[in-house]
């Protein structure tokens, strides 16, 4: 029989890991919107749970108030709201990849979309994003041509 357990930890709180971590992101309409009716469900639980309720100042939290097992949250969550949105598998992070590469792809500036992230410099941004765009070199061409015929 072989078995094994976890030694690394399924998440962590407390201090950001860089002074980039620590930032503030403008959000969109709906992401506010979202949030504040998450907010209202969950003001309604804690009222619900009273005593049982541990708060923590968690964003996302189970019913309780403690922090959301990562297996769970995927399992129970993620991968029923894709199957239902017709839509592959993927893990959390790789909605972090898609974020950076729909703005990439929209000509949001490099540098913003670093900052967004938290990467240390925008050249890891352009990095570890730009080879998923292989339209780029087409528009820079497209561009340039524009720009030349201008003059």
């Amino acid at each position: 029989m072989c078995s094994s357990r976890r030694t690394t930890p399924l998440y962590a709180t407390g201090e950001p890991k860089t002074k980039n971590s620590r930032r503030v992101i403008r959000l969109t309409g709906a992401a506010v919107e979202a949030l504040r009716g998450h907010l209202a469900r969950q003001l309604e639980e804690m009222e619900r749970m009273g005593s049982l309720y541990r708060p923590g100042g968690l964003v996302f939290a189970t019913e309780a108030g403690t922090i959301i097992n990562p297996s769970n949250l995927r399992n129970r969550s993620l991968k029923p709201l894709l199957k239902k949105a017709g839509l592959r598998p993927v893990r959390f992070h790789d909605l972090r990849h898609t974020c950076a590469t729909l703005l990439l792809s929209k000509n949001v500036n490099p540098k913003i979309v670093s900052e967004m992230l938290g990467h240390a410099s925008v050249s890891i941004t352009l990095d570890v994003y730009s080879h998923l765009m292989p339209d780029m070199q087409e528009k820079a061409a497209k561009a340039l041509e524009e720009a030349l015929s201008s003059l």
